[in-house]
C-alpha cells in the first residue's frame, strides 16, 4: 500500500499548481470576463442596497419563504414582472484578497488530499502512471466542478459559466493527475 507520507509531495505540489493556474485563469485568461454582466443603473441600484443597510449574506427577490407564499399577489407579480433574483452581499470596504487566497489555497490542499486519499485506497504502489493520471483526473475535475451545477439549476447560474467552470476543473485535474502520477511509488 502507498504510505500517506508519500503522498505529502504531490499533495502539495499539486495544490500549489491548481492554485496557480487558478490565479492564471481569472486575472489573465479572457474566457470569465463575460461571466458577470453590469446592471444598467448600477449607481441607483447600489444606492437602493446601501440604503437598506444589509449585512453580509444571501437574499432572494421576492422573498417568498414558503410554498404558501408563492402564491400571494405580490410575488406573483414581481416574479411576473421580472424582478426576481439572488442577491450575494459581502463585507462593506475594498475586498481584501490574502484572505480569500488563503481558503483557495486550503481548498485546494483539502481537494488534492481527499483524491490522495481516494488513490491511496483503490491504487497498488506500481500502479501505471495512466491509470494514477485517470483516477486523480476525474476525482479533482468532479471535485471543482460538479458543485456548480446545483448553482445553475435553483439559483440561475447561467449554464454557461458552469461549462467554463467545467473547463477550469478539467485544467485543475490535468495537472492534479499529472503530479499524482508523476510522483506515484
Amino acid at each position: 500500500m502507498v504510505t500517506t507520507a508519500s503522498l505529502i509531495l504531490p499533495v502539495l505540489l499539486s495544490a500549489a499548481l491548481v492554485w496557480v493556474a487558478s490565479a492564471l485563469i481569472w486575472t489573465v485568461l479572457p474566457w470569465h470576463k463575460k461571466d458577470y454582466a453590469p446592471l444598467p443603473d448600477e449607481a441607483g441600484t447600489v444606492a437602493n442596497l446601501a440604503a437598506q443597510d444589509l449585512a453580509p449574506g444571501q437574499y432572494m427577490v421576492p422573498h417568498a419563504g414558503s410554498p404558501e407564499a408563492m402564491k400571494e399577489e405580490r410575488v406573483r407579480k414581481a416574479f411576473e414582472t421580472g424582478a426576481a433574483g439572488f442577491i450575494t452581499v459581502v463585507p462593506r470596504g475594498i475586498p481584501n484578497m490574502g484572505p480569500n487566497m488563503a481558503l483557495s489555497a486550503a481548498l485546494n490542499v483539502a481537494v488534492a488530499t481527499l483524491v490522495a486519499y481516494v488513490a491511496r485506497l483503490t491504487l497498488a504502489p506500481d500502479t501505471e502512471y495512466m491509470m494514477v493520471f485517470c483516477l486523480a483526473t476525474t476525482m479533482t475535475w468532479m471535485a471543482y466542478g460538479v458543485g456548480a451545477v446545483q448553482d445553475a439549476i435553483w439559483f440561475g447560474r447561467p449554464w454557461s459559466s458552469v461549462l467554463k467552470g467545467f473547463g477550469d476543473a478539467l485544467i485543475y485535474g490535468f495537472l492534479t493527475g499529472g503530479v499524482f502520477g508523476w510522483l506515484w511509488s
